[in-house]
C-alpha cells in the first residue's frame, strides 16, 4: 500500500511539473514575441503586461497539448533510467520541440507549418526552457518512485 501511494504522489508531481514546464515555455514564447515586436520593459504599456496574464496560460494550453506525446516518452525514459540532471531535461525539451516541428511540417498543413528560422529557434528554445523548468519542479526526483530503501521490507524484492 505504501508503494501505491508513492506511485500516486510521483504521478501527481509529474503532472505538476508538466504544467509548470508548459507555463514556462509559454512565457518564454510570449516574451520573445513581444521582444520581436519591439516592446521593451521600459516602453511597455500597462495593457501589454496585463495581457500576459491571459495569454501565457492560454498559450500554455497549446504547448501542453502539442508536446504531450513526445514529452510523455521523454518523462517515461527519465523515470525508468533515473535521470536527474538538468542537461538531460534541457536537451530533451529541445528534442520534444523538434519532434513537434517535424510533425507539424510532415502534416502538410501549410498554414500551420513553421518554416522561418527564427521561429524554429524560438520553439526549440521554448522547449529547452520548458525542460529546465520541468527539472526544477519534478525532474530532480526522477526514478524515486521505484528506488526503495535497500534491504527494507518495501524495497520490491522477494526474498
Amino acid at each position: 500500500m505504501t508503494r501505491l501511494v508513492g506511485y500516486l504522489v510521483r504521478f501527481t508531481v509529474i503532472l505538476f511539473g508538466y504544467a509548470v514546464a508548459s507555463l514556462a515555455a509559454s512565457a518564454f514564447l510570449n516574451v520573445l514575441f513581444l521582444a520581436s515586436l519591439g516592446y521593451a520593459p521600459e516602453h511597455a504599456h500597462p495593457t501589454a503586461t496585463a495581457s500576459l496574464y491571459f495569454s501565457i496560460p492560454f498559450v500554455a494550453l497549446f504547448v501542453a497539448y502539442f508536446a504531450l506525446m513526445p514529452a510523455s516518452v521523454v518523462i517515461l525514459l527519465a523515470e525508468i533510467l533515473g535521470r536527474r540532471d538538468w542537461l538531460y531535461y534541457a536537451l530533451a525539451g529541445a528534442v520534444v520541440a523538434a519532434v513537434f516541428l517535424g510533425l507539424v511540417d510532415h502534416n502538410g498543413d501549410t498554414t500551420f507549418a513553421v518554416r522561418d528560422t527564427s521561429a524554429i529557434m524560438a520553439v526549440i528554445g521554448g522547449g529547452m526552457v520548458g525542460g529546465i523548468f520541468y527539472w526544477l519542479s519534478a525532474g530532480r526526483w526522477a526514478g524515486s518512485w521505484w528506488q526503495g530503501e535497500p534491504n527494507s521490507e518495501d524495497d520490491g524484492r522477494t526474498g
